[in-house]
């Protein structure tokens, strides 16, 4: 067992992030796949588009979002309503060989001006709904024109600036920028914890107790020797408790743990209990708090009658008592000693004026 023991708690802190790799790079992928696939890239790079551009053909093309650049739009007199308020302003201009309807913001196009002469806007291409075949009918009579002909020569498509300037698209670019942001930094973190894991927050955690390598090098080599106490993932050495379970690492000196109590959770269908597990709650002198989820109560009351043995000073049990010895024991913090000293000094009085 001491061979197998070897460089153990290294290796369980390089599968334990090692496994939490798994799921930023799913999401990379899922990501990077959502690019190839769907249209989110123009999301974020709009097509250019020019009055020489069909919308038709962009969107045959797999362009959902352009960045259009059209000259002469003419407002149509009607606008798109949505519960009571204006969202959008409907303007027409022939691109290429088409009449192309489009939808501007009331901030672009100046809450309805009848013409613009040249304008530059983001825009998405949406497919026309049946209120804008309607609206075009209603066009072609206000204009006089010939409605068989309008129909035949107008884009299916609108070129929909709310919708690539609204909320929807800037909360759409926000989750994808920040999905990848933390999914790249999530994958480097533990890519570096797993194959490093003298950097592991576990190992990092030991400097409260002073040197971190150090004391990694002492529980390691105690732990390879032969454990004085081991149940599934919990070890107890000479001088460290050790936890290695798919929950977390943890490596607490025993001198250094005040209070210890075990804590029950029921497992249960409706009425019916399946299982009851047990949670192991280890106290530290630096307000660490560490907890031994879902593990035996046979193998929880070995742990805590060790390390009860091991150190007499150690509280065992939950109560309130505990509790409240376990604070003072632990004082106020190096922070709260500072801020409360910095308190109490009075400020210096001010000399008197000598009277003349």
């Amino acid at each position: 067992m001491a061979g197998e023991l070897k460089n153990h708690i290294r290796k369980k802190i390089a599968r334990f992030y090692g496994k939490r790799m798994i799921a930023p790079a799913i999401l990379i992928v899922f990501l990077i796949v959502m690019f190839i696939a769907l249209p989110v890239r123009s999301l974020f790079d709009p097509v250019p588009y020019s009055d020489m551009d069909s919308a038709e053909a962009k969107q045959k093309d797999g362009t959902t979002y352009v960045n259009a650049d059209l000259s002469k739009l003419y407002f149509t007199g009607y606008r798109k309503m949505i519960f009571g308020q204006t969202y959008g302003y409907y303007y027409y201009s022939v691109t290429g060989e088409e009449c192309t309807l489009i939808l501007l913001t009331g901030q672009t196009c100046e809450q309805g001006v009848p013409m613009i002469e040249n304008l530059e806007f983001s825009a998405r291409i949406t497919e026309k709904t049946p209120s804008e075949d309607r609206l075009i009918s209603l066009l072609a009579r206000d204009l006089s024109w010939n409605e068989a002909g309008l129909t035949k020569n107008i884009s299916s498509f609108v070129l929909n600036e709310p919708k690539a300037t609204g909320p929807v698209s800037v909360l759409l670019k926000v989750a994808i920028f920040f999905s990848l942001f933390f999914s790249i930094f999530s994958l480097a973190l533990n890519f570096l914890y797993a194959y490093f894991p003298v950097t592991s927050p576990p190992v990092r955690r030991l400097s409260l107790y002073g040197n971190a390598m150090r004391l990694l090098n002492k529980a390691e080599r105690e732990l390879s020797t032969l454990p004085q106490l081991a149940t599934e993932d919990m070890y107890i050495t000479q001088n460290f408790f050790i936890e290695t379970a798919q929950s977390g690492i943890a490596i607490v000196p025993i001198k250094e743990i005040i209070w210890i109590y075990k804590y029950s959770t029921l497992h249960k269908l409706l009425w019916h209990v399946f299982t009851i597990s047990y949670t192991l709650y280890i106290t530290t002198t630096h307000r660490q708090v560490i907890k031994c989820p879902k593990n035996q109560k046979s193998d929880i009351d070995g742990i805590m009658d060790y390390l009860a043995e091991a150190n007499h000073s150690i509280l065992t049990g939950f109560s309130e008592k505990n509790r409240e010895e376990t604070s003072a024991r632990q004082g106020e913090g190096v922070f709260l000693t500072k801020l409360k000293k910095l308190l109490n000094k009075s400020p210096k009085a001010a000399p008197k004026e000598e009277d003349s």
